[in-house]
């Protein structure tokens, strides 16, 4: 099995990035969709296409349909040149996957929808909980799809050239969806690099693993009712290898002197021998056989993982994602927040400190968007505008001097 994500960095982040608002600063999806235009060039492209998908099954009449108002988009092109290499930490990544917004929706989104949900699980396996959290880490349970012409964005990448077969290949199987009738052309929109739906499937994967829980005759994963979508993502953790009972793992308490070589993926013990070394579980109860994880570090929140969490990697092969999935998952389901706390970021500062921070600067009159902590987008303009007004040097970045400031 391919992971869908391994295409495009935007892709692979896009977990976060489609969906996240606030002070850090991500898309809502909200902006008007790319416009169409006129290059000769890819229509001479498109025409050679045209005789490649026949060859490959594509009626000229969905051919016709899918392309009839679809045209090269250039603003994607923009995107996909110049993507910026950005890496959160997990302790940013953690706190915006499980945001007051984030968890406050999807707790309402999981009790709404708990009959659907159980009947996932009976079908497939996945506890409702964790189908939840990916809904929410994906699209903001569904309000944060993408509204870029899917056939449109696809053709222009594959004209592109930069990754030219691997997107073509991504919008044959689109032109497969809308032969198949689930969904209709003008219907098909998702990112700006072709993830498409509650879930954000990319067309391969959809082709792959999309179901019509539904029973409608059409696997509408864009749907207003998510269920089309919510299963299909449960039927692609079953294949995954997700086993139904078995946490993804969870936070754990290392004991003094601990012996970081012991810690990394890879690295597995059962339960009584992590028990036997002093380790235990940071929200009581007993331990699971796994491998243990401090990303940050020793004397940062620390992390026993399961074979649930490779099942998880194989949805989007990241690890910080896929403690995002496991612990959004255990907080809707009624867990409490990360026990460990992780110490001073590269500037000295606390989450504490940084969310002060970030009020201060919105109570000034400078906009943060939030104040959860992480320094994104909104938070760094916010800064600027405050340092610049004060005669400051203008680096757009936190610190405590800047705190005291503001005090």
């Amino acid at each position: 099995m391919i992971s869908r994500r391994f295409f495009t960095l935007a892709v692979l982040a896009s977990g976060l990035s489609a969906c996240v608002g606030g002070a850090t600063g991500g898309g809502g999806g909200t902006s008007a969709p790319p416009r169409i235009a006129v290059n000769p060039a890819f229509d001479a492209w498109l025409s050679g296409y045209r005789d490649r998908a026949a060859g490959r099954g594509i009626t000229a009449s969905t051919m016709n349909a899918a392309f009839r108002h679809a045209g090269y988009l250039p603003e994607v092109v923009e995107k996909d040149r110049n993507q910026t290499e950005f890496t959160r930490t997990t302790e940013d990544y953690l706190n915006i996957a499980m945001s007051d917004e984030r968890l406050s929706m999807g707790r309402q989104k999981y009790a709404a929808l708990s009959g659907v949900l159980r009947a996932i699980e009976s079908r497939y396996g996945v506890e409702p909980h964790v189908v939840t959290a990916f809904w929410g880490m994906e699209s903001f349970y569904g309000t944060r799809q993408g509204n870029v012409p899917v056939v449109s964005a696809l053709a222009t990448l594959a004209f592109d050239g930069r990754r030219g077969a691997f997107f073509e290949q991504q919008l044959t199987a689109a032109l497969r969806i809308v032969q198949a009738g689930d969904i209709a052309p003008d219907r098909m929109t998702g990112s700006w690099a072709g993830a498409m739906g509650h879930t954000q499937f990319i067309p391969t994967s959809f082709l792959e693993y999309a179901v019509d829980f539904t029973g409608d005759g059409h696997r509408d994963i864009w749907s207003d009712d998510p269920s089309d979508a919510l299963a299909s993502t449960a039927n692609y953790m079953k294949r995954a290898g997700w086993v139904h009972g078995l946490p993804w793992g969870m936070e754990v308490i290392l004991p003094a002197g601990f012996d970081g070589g012991l810690l990394g993926r890879g690295k597995g013990r059962s339960a009584a021998e992590w028990s036997g070394l002093g380790v235990r579980a940071a929200q009581g109860g007993g331990l699971q056989s796994g491998s243990i994880i401090a990303p940050m570090g020793m004397g940062s929140p620390a992390f026993l993982l399961t074979q649930n969490f490779n099942a998880i990697l194989r949805y989007n092969n990241a690890e910080n994602y896929a403690l995002g999935i496991g612990t959004l998952s255990d907080r809707l389901r009624g867990g409490g927040p990360l026990v460990g706390t992780f110490g001073p970021d590269k500037s000295g500062m606390t989450k504490a400190d940084r969310q002060e921070l970030q009020q201060r600067l919105t109570a000034a009159g400078y906009d943060t968007g939030g104040h959860d902590g992480v320094i994104g987008a909104k938070t760094k303009s916010a800064i600027s505008a405050f340092q610049a007004a004060r005669g400051l040097a203008v680096t757009g970045e936190p610190s405590l001097q800047l705190l005291a400031m503001l005090r």
